[in-house]
């Protein structure tokens, strides 16, 4: 047998070594600094903190407030504090619940790629429900929480009262942009998504610059944020789990968008911020044939950061569509 040429000696030795040394950053435990200040952030607020056994999963969340029931479900990568300014607004007329969905921060990280199913997480907040002692929910998610809560509308009505959506397409209208070079564009990073571990090293070297950078209001993320964020995401197995929703859903392929396109007859509220760097402004049109009872806010000065880029906005609108 011929030894190998050389150049491809040099490359199989460069990716093994790019192998081994992702694998120690996505393995690396969390900085105690940063978990120090992320503590700190965490118990900042009047919210409460607590745990929900649910759908065989524990799950961590803060609460504040009474009345109503009103859940709210954060975006990859950031976890429940993504929603601190807008909790003390809502909790003024409702029983606000942001938890930590499963994967992320403090809730459990179960094994396997199909863990983190839409309808394995949209079974999660079924329960969360149920675990309050309500029959229905009002719900708001953003981002990935986002295109859990259009899932939830879907298959799960008769736990719902109103649904809004932040920054988080539709899955019809989903699949009909990545039509598009536009969102297939935007999109690539999916793909990259699917990779063993240089994911996951990637999102923990790169997240504070990448949330600060694409934020399109200056100072949007905080550096306490920043902390909470970085903490999170270096949790045992939590940046695998986290990415295992895109894995997820990419492996279930053009069946994920045939699948989700049930009439969703729910009072339905659309937040979006004109300038987001993954989505395009096109997501938010035509989407009447999947939820005919909608209304879409489109704000024209941020990102896809709403939550923290226009905290105050989106509570003032969050408030008036949740509001009897």
């Amino acid at each position: 047998m011929k030894p190998l040429p050389k150049p491809l000696i040099g490359l199989a030795a460069a990716g093994a070594a790019t192998l081994i040394a992702a694998n120690r950053v996505a393995g690396a435990p969390p900085d105690p600094g940063v978990a120090a200040r992320a503590e700190a952030a965490h118990y900042s607020g009047p919210w409460r903190h607590g745990y929900a056994r649910v759908n065989a999963v524990r799950l961590h969340y803060a609460e504040l407030g009474s009345g109503p029931l009103v859940i709210l479900l954060h975006g990859f990568p950031e976890c429940w504090y993504e929603w601190r300014h807008i909790i003390p607004h809502l909790a003024e007329r409702f029983h606000v619940v942001a938890p930590d969905m499963r994967g992320y921060n403090w809730s459990d990280k179960p094994e396997g790629t199909g863990s983190y199913s839409a309808s394995n997480v949209s079974a999660d907040i079924a329960a969360l429900v149920e675990h309050f002692g309500e029959a229905r929910t009002h719900l708001v998610g953003h981002d990935w929480g986002g295109a859990i809560a259009w899932h939830f509308g879907m298959y799960h009505a008769d736990r719902l009262n109103k649904l809004a959506v932040v920054n988080a397409p539709h899955p019809a209208a989903f699949a009909r942009e990545l039509k598009t070079l536009d969102q297939l564009s935007r999109s690539l990073y999916i793909v990259y998504f699917q990779l063993p571990i240089l994911p996951e090293a990637s999102i923990r070297l790169l997240l504070r610059r990448t949330l600060t950078e694409s934020a399109r209001v200056p100072g949007a993320f905080s550096e306490e944020a920043l902390d909470v964020y970085q903490n999170a995401i270096s949790q045992p197995g939590a940046a695998t789990a986290m990415l295992n929703y895109y894995r997820a859903a990419f492996r279930t392929g053009p069946a994920f968008f045939e699948k989700n396109r049930r009439t969703i007859t729910n009072p339905t509220l659309l937040l979006w911020g004109m300038q987001d760097f993954a989505l395009s402004p096109q997501l938010t049109e035509g989407l009447e044939p999947w939820v005919p009872d909608l209304r879409v806010e489109r704000i024209q000065d941020s990102g896809h950061w709403l939550p923290e880029e226009k905290p105050r906005l989106a509570s003032d609108l969050l408030l008036d569509f949740l509001s009897p």
